[in-house]
């Protein structure tokens, strides 16, 4: 059971925070599909409190995607206890230190995320100026240590849980790991016999099983998805089905995920420029479209669109194209018949 501030979720499944990944539409898109508790992507305390217009709109919440945790990171105390400030304004509910992210801009050239693996008393220090500085519950994201010669883990979540974080969520690999090797999974279970704080799994999950196993090998009281949700998002759903049934009932059709994909495309369009927004969905081409045949061709089609014009017209030749070959036909071919889309007819615009 997952029980922070008045949250009370059983067997939690949660979307982990993901820079460029886990925007507002995403996170909203996920709870829809399932997902207990979401988080923001990686907001910087620095460009948080220096008022930067893009690590602004990091914290702006929309109503149906709570439960929800702002996640900050950075290195001086000031800085984050004004951002978290700033974050408790915007009505989350909880606020989550990174302590664990190992991309070497945050880790080693601004000293925060994982880095701060290193300086084990200044990670101690910062946590507890931000849970001084919030009245709501602070949680911590973190890894097992800087290297494999460094796990500190069990002795930190110890030390945490006195200072007041309310959870933990560990990414079972160091930070030298990056996302290299297998997730050491045995250190979750070691860290949740440590403490009575919920402690939250995360790492190689990938699939809906990957989900149930980690309950079952670690005791974990939740499990967090990162990457294996891009493109994704009915992987709440599924993992949820599940561990209730023991039934996984697979990935929607073709239709209903290109669906989905559309109606995200249209919620970053209200965002942002429609280049910009058609680039950035990129990203999630692939798990849309993941397992339909010979779709190579239009995913190297829609790799080069900017329009959503030309994305729609490149899915609905597609579509077309499937609907004139009945699968089992293309599947029972030595050779699969290949879509070829059609060039774009340049439309002069209307002069007024």
């Amino acid at each position: 059971m997952f029980e922070v501030g008045t949250m009370r979720i059983e067997r939690g499944i949660f979307l982990a925070p993901m820079e460029d990944v886990s925007e507002q539409p995403f996170r909203r898109l996920c709870r829809r599909f399932g997902a207990d508790l979401v988080y923001t992507e990686f907001v910087s305390s620095e460009g948080l409190i220096r008022e930067a217009a893009r690590t602004q709109a990091k914290i702006v919440l929309a109503e149906d995607e709570h439960p929800v945790g702002i996640q900050l990171y950075g290195n001086r105390h000031a800085a984050l206890v004004e951002a978290t400030h700033l974050a408790v304004s915007q009505g989350p509910d909880l606020i989550d230190i990174n302590f664990g992210c190992p991309v070497k801009k945050i880790a080693c050239k601004s000293g925060a995320g994982s880095g701060l693996l290193r300086e084990p008393e200044l990670l101690l220090s910062l946590t507890r100026s931000v849970v001084e500085a919030s009245p709501l519950p602070v949680t911590v994201k973190t890894r097992l240590g800087w290297d494999e010669k460094s796990i500190i883990i069990v002795d930190l979540a110890r030390r945490l849980e006195d200072l007041g974080v309310k959870a933990l969520t560990l990414h079972a690999r160091t930070r030298s790991q990056m996302f290299k090797g297998e997730a050491a999974w045995e250190w979750i279970g070691k860290v949740k016999r440590a403490v009575s704080i919920p402690v939250i799994g995360n790492g190689d999950v990938k699939e809906p099983a990957d989900v149930a196993r980690m309950f079952a090998q670690t005791g974990c009281d939740a499990v967090m998805i990162g990457r294996a949700a891009i493109g994704n998002p009915w992987i709440f759903q599924r993992a949820r089905a599940l561990l209730q049934t023991g039934v996984d009932p697979g990935p929607p059709s073709l239709e209903a995920r290109i669906e989905v994909y559309l109606g995200l495309l249209d919620e970053e369009l209200a965002r942002k420029d429609e280049p910009r927004a058609v680039r950035e969905m990129r990203k999630h081409l692939s798990g849309y479209l993941r397992g339909a045949p010979n779709v190579s061709h239009l995913r190297a089609a829609l790799m080069a669109e900017e329009t959503r014009r030309g994305v729609v017209e490149k899915i609905e030749q597609f579509l077309e194209w499937r609907r004139r070959r009945p699968e089992e036909e293309w599947r029972a071919a030595a050779v699969q018949p290949t879509f070829e889309p059609t060039p774009a007819v340049e439309v002069p615009e209307a002069v007024s």
